[in-house]
């Protein structure tokens, strides 16, 4: 039923067209035509010594897709960059997100130079090459959209946002803010999340990309909560007995049937797959940090990002 083609009588323009009954083509997930998103971590010995790099984390073999690819739009990625060295960064995307592990440096892109150190978030657009430098030993997390522009076959024409740096001192200072307000026990989580003013319907870092910087207090659980937006997912610290759950569906109760449990370790990166069910446990009496980086920006301007508490 898919090809209808007899070579005599159909013009070239025909050639490609396939036709399906409805049952075999409305869900390709369910029917393995298209792989699921994978469950992965990513463990800081990846970047934490030798020469100066870029690591993507690869993704693609499992998602059935041309690489790097994190997930199906998103590519996140460790740097190391050593004292003098340099790395020149140009993919073709339209949203760069970083946070820096470690170090400190000076990026340059067109006319915009940021200086940047621990801590310190920066926003780059993807049309302009972005030349990084290191003033001391650095490690960065980075994540941008380069497999969804791949995707889609096209090239970044036009940047929508500049260069934006989102200091330590004063990121640290939002987030302590959120913390000590005396409403943030009664609220799902205790983080901050980035914007910027070209995006006043979306409120996110990026008209595409989405980062939160949150914190896990000791002795805390943050609930069994869902969205349709893929979480690449960076721990800045915590002590042992930090974790998360991960699962596709719910017991009656609220809590997550048969979940995957996820280790956090400071350095780590780990995968969680949009749709699924998954809550935060710290275990311990000291706080831990995190960062989730999404496609947010993006999802929720198309109104198909569906957050769900449990």
């Amino acid at each position: 039923m898919n090809r209808e083609f007899d070579p005599a009588l159909s013009a070239v323009n025909q050639v490609d067209a396939e036709y399906f009954e409805y049952s075999k083509a409305a869900n390709p997930i369910s029917a393995n035509l298209i792989p699921r998103i994978p469950y992965h971590s990513f463990p800081a010995s990846l970047y934490d010594s030798g020469p100066s790099r870029v690591v993507p984390l690869d993704l693609s073999d499992a998602l059935g897709c041309e690489g790097p690819a994190t997930g199906p739009g998103l590519c996140a990625n460790f740097m190391r960059l050593n004292r003098g060295d340099t790395l020149n960064l140009r993919p073709n995307a339209t949203s760069q997100v970083f946070y820096v592990i470690a170090g400190e440096g000076r990026v340059v892109q067109g006319q915009f130079s940021i200086e940047w150190s621990k801590g310190c978030f920066i926003a780059l657009p993807g049309l302009q090459a972005a030349q990084f430098s290191a003033s001391e030993d650095a490690r960065l997390y980075y994540v941008h959209d380069e497999p969804l522009l791949r995707y889609l076959g096209v090239t970044a024409s036009a940047d929508r946002f500049t260069p934006t740096l989102y200091p330590a001192a004063l990121a640290n200072a939002k987030l302590r803010e959120a913390a000590d307000d005396p409403r943030a026990q009664d609220r799902s989580r205790i983080s901050i999340l980035l914007g910027n003013r070209h995006f006043p319907q979306t409120r996110t870092v990026t008209h595409v990309l989405w980062a939160m910087y949150g914190i896990l207090p000791a002795g805390s659980v943050q609930k069994p909560h869902r969205h349709q937006s893929i979480a690449l997912d960076f721990i800045i610290d915590c002590p042992p007995g930090c974790y998360s759950l991960v699962g596709t569906e719910l017991e009656p109760d609220g809590q997550i049937r048969n979940p995957v449990r996820v280790d956090w370790a400071p350095g780590l990166a780990f995968v969680t797959p949009p749709g699924y069910w998954h809550a935060h446990f710290n275990e311990s009496d000291t706080e831990a940090f995190l960062i989730p980086i999404q496609d947010a920006g993006l999802q929720t301007y198309l109104r198909a990002l569906d957050i769900r508490f449990s």
